[in-house]
């Protein structure tokens, strides 16, 4: 139970990883982007078009795993990350509101997704797809129970924890990190030192929205093998995704385990029954609800507290006027 219970956290964890770490860059320029859960779902679209494209031309030659891998990421980088642009483009350059934008992104990238799927990709091919792009490494049958747990999934779990590992090091160890870390405590002050604040929002958003669209593309390419059925799954999971914000404290590096354990509190609930008699539907849904209920915790002791190490970015949500400075 433990080891089915891990391989699936590990696996469905990488959709809130690439989400939560898309959030945190865009929100450390002082941008919260309610349209997470609707670019994860263009990044499907992205994905999924580039994926069923190669497919469609290889006309029964063998894939080239590299080139199914390197094309549909740009396909979902690409995508996600015009729909950042969207929302950059209204919000940095435009001040419109944050939230009001992030819902109007959520609700057009969620019916732009079901649209494509459903009238412009070849679904038939994601199953081919899905078999070589979630092969894990070589090896990990020979490791034993470490191997199937830890090393039996696909090159984009590993992809999303070496990214999360990245932003964290670029946001803390770098100066263009923390550039950016200071327009979202006080733009003017940062802009008054020479920083550019518009391009650096501008790169945080893009950047961000590419990294969060490959969230849906993985759930939809490995996660679930290929299948669709309908955008409101992954905007469901784009929403956890920027609770996990709050919970990991903007911090990308302690995400990844904030990720798992939100995945496993998500799975346990559909697996618990199978391995536990007497469970019942109710004691189920109760247990979903459990990442939010941990998050607003979290928001609770981190307001009491008030440190600044766990508070959100102090200009997050406001428009910058550089006017006014």
């Amino acid at each position: 139970m433990i080891a089915s219970l891990l391989i699936g956290a590990i696996s469905l964890a990488t959709v809130f990883l690439f989400g939560c770490v898309g959030e945190i860059i865009t929100e450390k320029s002082g941008h919260l982007n309610l349209g997470i859960p609707g670019i994860m779902c263009v990044g499907t679209a992205g994905g999924c078009l580039g994926a069923s494209v190669y497919m469609g031309a290889l006309n029964g030659a063998t894939p080239s795993y590299p080139i199914l891998f390197l094309f549909s990421s740009l396909t979902t980088f690409t995508f996600s990350a015009a729909v950042g642009a969207i929302y950059a483009f209204l919000t940095v350059s435009l001040k419109c509101n944050q939230n009001i934008t992030g819902l109007a992104i959520t609700i057009f990238g969620t019916g732009l997704t079901q649209f494509m799927m459903d009238n412009v990709i070849d679904r038939s091919q994601l199953f081919a797809a899905s078999s070589v792009l979630k092969q894990g490494l070589p090896f990990a049958e020979n490791l034993g129970w470490f191997g199937n747990v830890f090393l039996s999934h696909g090159v984009l779990v590993y992809l999303a924890i070496a990214i999360a590992v990245a932003a964290s090091l670029f946001l803390n160890k770098t100066k263009a990190g923390l550039n950016l870390r200071a327009i979202g405590e006080n733009p003017a002050a940062a802009d008054a030192v020479g920083i550019n604040v518009t391009n650096y929002k501008f790169a945080a958003i893009l950047t961000g929205s590419g990294i969060a669209g490959f969230g849906g593309y993985f759930y939809i390419i490995d996660y679930i093998g290929g299948s669709w059925e309908n955008a409101s799954t992954i905007e469901a999971l784009g929403w956890m995704s920027i609770a996990l914000v709050i919970f990991t404290l903007w911090r990308p590096a302690l995400s990844i385990v904030g990720s798992i354990l939100f995945a496993a509190l998500y799975i346990l609930a559909a697996k618990l029954p199978g391995f536990v008699s007497g469970i019942t539907f109710t004691f189920t849904s109760v247990l979903k609800l459990f990442p939010y209920i941990i998050t607003i915790i979290v928001l609770i002791i981190t307001s009491i507290f008030g440190s600044k190490n766990v508070q959100p970015p102090q200009a997050l949500g406001l428009p910058y006027f550089r006017e006014e400075r």
